[in-house]
């Protein structure tokens, strides 16, 4: 009863006090319509902008493997793992790591708008741990392709982008700087991967195969692994270099390999040459016919009594210092078959210099 009396009572005050009307831009007030880009700084945008026009173009990678079971022994498709890849061309080439897709039976690229594709492998480069997908893109559609820039023109301190798919999280982008350039790491066949791009931008399991953008978004590199003593990003992530790439893919896309030059010939294991104080590949043998042989180069030689007598030690190939038959196969694959190149060796403890014409790879 005293609530229903004080509402009474306020209803009767308000009747009788009169109350001047608001003015009328207090009546209705306004707010100005702001841009959601406008509060941001110029580099932000840029991001963002990237980014948004980026991310279509980056894939996610789902592979699965063959499984027995132990009870029923029947065989069955299993999940592998999974990875980041990148658009190619319009046509449905997509480029990733070799590691993503290594030993895979089926293997499955989710586009940017969730749309799934069965993909083939094209063919694959372990040695620069490279792979090239092919898939079919849906009727009336074509896939935007990134483009590609010229690493070679990177610089220590410039800004880079990742995008990928860590640890199954869709389209992540990550930013850092180049931290270092020239860098050598080991793929997962041992050989070594020349000029790696190193950088800061946080790279986790899952973006692996996915492209690390400079701040125009091109690509210079495919991120192909991290140094981390837990497993997750340190800070320290390395990239295929982008002119590996474009060496690498139209070949794969054209031959199904990579066409390889050749000496045509065979070499002594490293161990042997490094037990006996030897810089640089033994020539161990010299195949009758093929490049090696026509242009004079000289195999170790076993006499009757069971001596062995060294022949020409390669130094050198194409300007480039040779230690290593690591180093022999890095040196040659800057060339192609048909090329005649220099080839520095020891003879019979001097310095001399052929010249080679080299050979496809058989």
């Amino acid at each position: 009863m005293t609530h229903f009396l004080a509402v009474l009572v306020f209803g009767a005050f308000a009747a009788q006090v009169a109350i001047p009307p608001l003015p009328a831009q207090a009546q209705e007030p306004t707010s100005p319509v702001v841009d959601a880009t406008s509060a941001l700084l110029p580099e932000e945008r840029n991001t963002i902008e990237l980014f948004q026009r980026s991310s279509p173009s980056v894939v996610f990678i789902n592979t699965q493997t063959l499984q027995r079971n132990p009870f029923t022994f029947d065989v069955s498709l299993v999940p592998q793992g999974s990875g980041s890849g990148f658009v190619w061309d319009e046509s449905g080439i997509i480029v990733t790591n070799n590691h993503v897709i290594e030993n895979a039976r089926q293997i499955e690229v989710v586009l940017g708008d969730k749309t799934v594709l069965r993909a083939r492998v094209v063919g694959t480069e372990p040695s620069v741990d490279l792979a090239v997908l092919k898939v079919e893109p849906p009727a009336g559609r074509k896939l935007a392709a990134l483009p590609l820039a010229d690493s070679t023109k990177l610089l220590v301190g410039q800004k880079v982008l990742a995008i990928g798919n860590p640890f199954g999280l869709d389209r992540t982008l990550t930013t850092g700087v180049v931290s270092a350039l020239g860098c050598e790491i080991d793929a997962p066949n041992k050989r070594k991967i020349r000029d790696v791009i190193q950088t800061d931008a946080p790279i986790n399991p899952g973006n692996s195969g996915g492209p690390l953008l400079d701040s125009s978004g091109k690509v210079i590199g495919v991120n192909t692994m991290i140094y981390s003593p837990s497993g997750a990003s340190a800070g320290i992530g390395f990239a295929v270099p982008v002119n590996t790439v474009k060496r690498v893919v139209p070949e794969i896309v054209k031959f199904g390999k990579v066409s390889r030059p050749s000496l045509g010939l065979g070499t002594v294991n490293d161990h042997i040459a490094q037990r006996n104080g030897i810089k640089g590949v033994i020539v161990g043998e010299v195949f009758e016919g093929r490049a090696a042989a026509r242009a004079g180069l000289r195999p170790v030689r076993i006499t009757r009594r069971g001596d062995v007598l060294l022949g020409d030690v390669i130094v050198a190939l194409g300007g480039r210092k040779v230690e290593t038959t690591d180093d022999l196969l890095n040196a040659l694959e800057s060339h192609k078959p048909g090329e005649r190149v220099a080839v520095k060796v020891q003879r019979d403890g001097k310095e001399t210099q052929v010249f080679v014409t080299l050979e496809q790879s058989r």
